[in-house]
């Protein structure tokens, strides 16, 4: 991975550090739920996909960022039902659990995306010397 790969990636596992740190704010302050919602529907997401291969069509990226959100909001879906389930549901609780999440998951490569399928990826044509 290059230097700018990484220091997306540690921006995205900061990232809901930083949000978990904007709920001691005052309460109803833009300053503190607007941090909580960017993360909350993007960052465990793109914490997921990201980085994805240099050479995509055009089309992929967006797909990436489409495909964050539901991403991101599935999974705290689940959280919150986990939360719930156990009787320990908190929005600090619920912040963990995401922030946890997706510092452990920047570690990792991205998931693979159905532009980036070896089809997909613009290639350049190779001319093949006929022997004859």
């Amino acid at each position: 991975m290059t230097l700018r790969q990484n220091q997306i990636r540690a921006i995205l596992a900061l990232s809901g550090w930083a949000a978990l740190a904007a709920t001691a704010l005052p309460a109803a302050t833009p300053a503190r739920w607007i941090p909580v919602l960017l993360y909350v529907s993007l960052g465990p997401g793109l914490a997921l996909l990201y980085p994805q291969p240099p050479a995509l069509r055009p089309g992929a990226r967006l797909e990436a960022l489409a495909l964050a959100a539901p991403l991101s909001l599935s999974f705290g879906a689940l959280v919150s039902t986990c939360l719930f389930l156990v009787h320990g549901f908190s929005a600090t609780a619920f912040l963990v659990a995401l922030a946890a999440f997706s510092t452990v998951a920047c570690a990792f490569p991205g998931l693979p995306l159905p532009a980036a399928t070896p089809g997909a990826v613009e290639r350049t044509k190779r001319v093949r010397r006929e022997e004859g």
